[in-house]
């Protein structure tokens, strides 16, 4: 892994498949994302079938990290300590764990402090 790896938080990938620009220095060439973004993505309530194929060719681009008994222990203890979401907890468990910067557009996620977060501004 190098220094420059980022972890791209689902609202991030949502961005990218709509077109924002403003992300894409992070989401280049195989960016790594969480197996429960992969989940938010794929599982959306209604979704139409052409929706569904975009999404999917676009993670057919990603690196997916997938679930660990560590992941799970680091989400635990920040869903104990920062009283987060599960997926939030489980996307910044995987990116502390991985010792990647979480990509986010997530405010919330400021409050962990062994966190590398590049918070991005969404107008």
């Amino acid at each position: 892994m190098s220094d420059n790896s980022y972890l791209i938080d689902t609202n991030i990938l949502i961005y990218a498949l709509y077109g924002s620009e403003f992300i894409n220095q992070y989401v280049q060439s195989s960016p790594f994302i969480s197996f429960i973004t992969e989940i938010e993505i794929l599982g959306q309530i209604n979704i139409e079938q052409t929706e569904l194929e975009t999404r999917q060719k676009a993670l057919d681009f990603c690196t997916i990290i997938p679930f660990s008994n560590i992941i799970k222990k680091r989400t635990i203890l920040l869903k104990q300590m920062y009283r987060l979401k599960l997926p939030d907890a489980i996307i910044a468990a995987t990116a502390i764990i991985e010792g990647y910067s979480l990509v986010s557009a997530d405010r919330g996620l400021k409050k962990i402090s062994e966190l590398s977060l590049i918070l991005l501004e969404v107008s």
